[in-house]
């Protein structure tokens, strides 16, 4: 019984815990503000907020730009992202047109914009339409915007590095999200080795009190380049 007693002692003594288990907002300082969201105290040590400003979607065959998010205020630290949930990349010039103009206003209200971020779910089946149509939004933007997108999880599993990597030169950072609605995808951990591989800037996308087990070897990626908390109520 004494031996088997030291062999219990010994395997838990080799279990590396992880460094977190729950996201807690307060140790991080890139946010996600979506509509409806009330502030939280830790938007107070944000360095990097992604403010939704509009949905893009399309009925009959028409696309259609609708206004969402918050009013503009005034910010003075940090990088300011607008963000555009889009279910089309099917655009009219006028859609175009509207996201100049909200750019226009924050900047006008001197607010440190850095850039547009794109938040669609692009199906490995339909990643080199997506491609195309980010060299054509990264023409039409103006050069001093950086253009940031969100990226599905099974991207590093499922599409090939040939493709993601084309990414490369058009947009300035790829935010992974790890969870569907307000939940982490429950087998994370299997899609992270091959996610420290690409070789584009990246961030990792988390949910506010969902789970993370941050690996040493992801945070010593050479292009990982932090983290993104999606904000939820209480």
């Amino acid at each position: 019984m004494a031996g088997l007693q030291r062999l219990i002692l010994l395997l838990l003594a080799s279990v590396i815990l992880p460094a977190q288990a729950i996201v807690d907002a307060r140790e991080y300082d890139a946010f996600w503000l979506w509509s409806a969201v009330r502030p939280q105290p830790v938007l107070a040590q944000a360095k990097s907020l992604y403010i939704l400003q509009g949905q893009i979607s399309e009925q009959r065959g028409e696309s259609r730009f609708i206004p969402q998010g918050i009013a503009i205020p005034r910010l003075r630290h940090g990088q300011i992202w607008l963000a555009y949930r889009v279910e089309t990349l099917n655009w009219s010039e006028a859609i175009y047109q509207s996201i100049a103009q909200q750019l226009t206003r924050w900047q006008q209200q001197g607010n440190p914009v850095t850039g547009i971020q794109i938040d669609f779910d692009a199906r490995t089946l339909r990643m080199q339409q997506y491609v195309n149509f980010l060299q054509q939004l990264r023409q039409r933007l103006p050069e001093h915007y950086a253009l940031s997108i969100t990226g599905l999880l099974d991207w590093s599993n499922h599409t090939s590095p040939e493709l993601v990597n084309q990414l490369a030169g058009i947009v300035s950072e790829v935010v992974v999200q790890t969870y569907q609605g307000r939940h982490t995808i429950h087998n994370y951990t299997d899609y992270l080795p091959r996610l420290a591989r690409l070789r584009i800037p990246f961030k990792v996308g988390l949910a506010q009190h969902g789970e993370w087990h941050a690996p040493a070897y992801l945070e010593q990626a050479a292009f990982f380049r932090g983290y993104v908390v999606f904000l939820f109520n209480h």
